[in-house]
């Protein structure tokens, strides 16, 4: 969800790049959704109706993460009971996903690669190969480039990861997309919910727009959840936005060139803003009237007196 031209980059890469059965590496801060842009990409695929399989890295120790991965025998190692089938069998013929990859440790970055080479597993307690054939997708929040400069991550693992590389911008550079998307959790939670709130109070979009959400979508959707939870009407209003987002303050925007030239009138001060705001949110006349405090009608006729389409 989103328009922001950031967002339209990362909608163009998964288009392309899922037509084709290269790595992808996904990065971004933690709660931009790399998992979901993994999702986008499988079912784009032609693999898009087998399986679809995600394992968390920094989950499990090593020594499970390679049973967990590669599959082992009955009898390999205490408590193997009976055989079992490893994530890259179950993922035959479909994805794998390999989430915070950049905490794989060391030791069991050697027998990736090779898997990846190889395209075979040997299960944990076995003498043979099993061939397996899967698309390998990685998502990681950490600069592997500086893990590969300080020997923490192995540099042909890598490049073999990184075919194609897909950044997730963080949500604060998102500009409108934060409303768009406030909008969509919201939706989605009242049914959840089975509450009657169909709407964000101007005040509180604008809250919503101030907040630098270091958490990412993630946490605008306990955001949104919790102030669906709360409300009382059925609109989102200031105070029912959890505190930090709610006594958010932006720094004071400084006033440069002081020069008397320089100065102009409340009414261009106006425009640039309102043209500010519909840029911000890529042409959405209806979610800037909200912004704003007008209606469509008035912004409609201040648009048509500033020569703008409306």
């Amino acid at each position: 969800v989103g328009t922001s031209p950031a967002m339209g980059r990362v909608y163009d890469l998964v288009a392309r790049v899922a037509e084709t059965d290269v790595s992808v590496l996904i990065t971004g801060e933690s709660g931009t959704g790399k998992e979901l842009v993994a999702r986008a990409i499988h079912a784009r695929s032609a693999r898009g109706d087998k399986p679809f399989v995600a394992v968390n890295c920094s989950a499990l120790p090593e020594a499970l993460l390679e049973s967990e991965l590669f599959g082992h025998t009955k009898g390999a190692f205490t408590d193997a009971r009976a055989a079992r089938k490893g994530l890259f069998q179950q993922a035959e013929g479909g994805t794998l996903l390999l989430d915070e990859i950049g905490d794989l440790p060391l030791g069991m970055q050697p027998k990736l690669l090779r898997v990846l080479q190889e395209r075979k597993v040997r299960p944990v307690g076995s003498d043979s190969e099993i061939a397996v054939d899967v698309r390998i997708l990685a998502a990681t929040n950490r600069d592997l480039e500086a893990a590969v400069e300080e020997h923490a991550f192995r540099e042909d693992l890598y490049f073999r990861i990184n075919v194609v590389q897909i950044n997730l911008p963080p949500l604060r550079s998102r500009g409108g997309d934060v409303l768009l998307l406030a909008q969509h959790i919201l939706e989605r939670c009242t049914a959840r919910l089975a509450k009657r709130v169909v709407s964000i109070s101007p005040k509180a979009a604008e809250r919503l727009l101030g907040y630098s959400w270091p958490g990412n979508v993630r946490e605008l959707q306990n955001c949104i959840e919790r102030s669906v939870a709360l409300s009382a009407y059925d609109q989102i209003g200031v105070d029912d936005l959890p505190d930090k987002v709610r006594n958010h303050r932006q720094a004071p925007a400084e006033l440069t060139n002081p020069d008397a030239s320089e100065l102009v009138s409340l009414d261009e001060i106006e425009r640039r803003y309102i043209l500010h705001v519909l840029d911000v949110l890529a042409g959405n006349k209806a979610l800037a009237a909200q912004i704003l405090g007008v209606d469509r009608r008035t912004l409609y006729r201040k648009l048509d007196r500033y020569g703008q389409d409306s």
